[in-house]
């Protein structure tokens, strides 16, 4: 059973910074994907950025490329996701997914996995 924990999200002021981390236990492979979705009030849920955790590429939604950053840290089993220039319209649940396979996706039905997800909020 794999188990996903998210921490970092908070409040903060536009133009500031935060990072967020998902911690995986469980039977976790070291040939998963990993991704970060996040969900708006009213809105759907939206990809955000993932990484595959064998050879780290990643991949970026259009409305963060430039200011997020994925990362992973393959000993310690976490995933990362660093958001700076944050905008008001970044405030979102953020949730931290992974699939079995090695191949990210932007399709969030492909992952199995999830976390119970953090909130971001960004004042303006």
């Amino acid at each position: 059973q794999v188990q996903l924990v998210e921490s970092g999200g908070g409040l903060v002021q536009a133009g500031g910074s935060l990072r967020l981390s998902c911690a995986v236990s469980g039977r976790t492979l070291s040939a998963y994907a990993s991704s970060w979705f996040r969900q708006a009030p009213g809105k759907e849920r939206e990809f955000v950025a993932a990484i595959s955790w064998s050879d780290g590429n990643t991949y970026y939604g259009d409305s963060v490329k430039g200011r997020f950053t994925i990362s992973k840290d393959n000993a310690k089993n976490t995933v990362y996701l660093q958001m700076n220039s944050l905008k008001p319209e970044d405030t979102a649940k953020y949730y931290c997914a992974m699939r079995g396979s090695n191949i990210a996706s932007t399709r969030e039905g492909l992952y199995r996995y999830w976390g119970q997800g953090t909130q971001v909020t960004v004042s303006s």
